[in-house]
């Protein structure tokens, strides 16, 4: 196994505790809602929260998708070029995805401080700025996950496999 394959791993075990824990606070907080909801008790920032929460595990696990390349993708355009093109066109696609993504990142950042004054309805405690922290976040995560992609194309190293079921192409998603 290749340091790069190492790192990949190690990443990839992070993400999937980071996903695996969010699941199980959105499991508990909306079983924790209709229990209280039943007993005529209801939460008052339970919706809110159970949004906050639903939101983070969709851009986190966007982030676990994006190094498993399991996103959905469109690798016909790639597949109808020569063999010797195809390399480069992936290279190319995974370059502009990060380009994206940093600059989701940066604009994200940039927003924080201006959410900081506004905070949640039900949890007036919980500034804005944290619950949309998620965007610059995730932004980086799904970043790290391409470069160590991109890496692995440079260096023509064997690439993961897609998620079976999920068309996925090597760089493009």
């Amino acid at each position: 196994m290749t340091a790069l394959q190492r790192v990949r791993a190690a990443y990839e075990r992070v993400l999937e505790w980071v996903v695996a824990a969010l699941m199980v606070i959105l499991a508990v907080e909306v079983v924790l809602g209709v229990v209280f909801r039943s007993i005529g008790q209801a939460l008052g920032w339970y919706d809110e929260l159970a949004s906050v929460l639903l939101a983070w595990l969709t851009f986190y696990g966007a982030a676990l998708a994006s190094l498993k390349r399991a996103h959905i993708s469109c690798p016909e355009l790639v597949d109808l070029a020569p063999p010797a093109v195809k390399r480069t066109l992936n290279i190319v696609a995974q370059v502009l995805v990060i380009a994206f993504f940093a600059l989701l990142a940066w604009v994200g950042a940039s927003i924080l401080p201006i959410l900081a004054t506004d905070a949640l309805v039900s949890l007036p405690k919980v500034p804005m700025s944290v619950v949309q922290s998620v965007i610059p976040i995730s932004a980086t995560l799904i970043v790290i996950a391409e470069v160590i992609h991109l890496v692995a194309l440079v260096r023509a190293e064997p690439l993961p496999e897609a998620v079976p079921g999920i068309a996925a192409a090597d760089a493009l998603h």
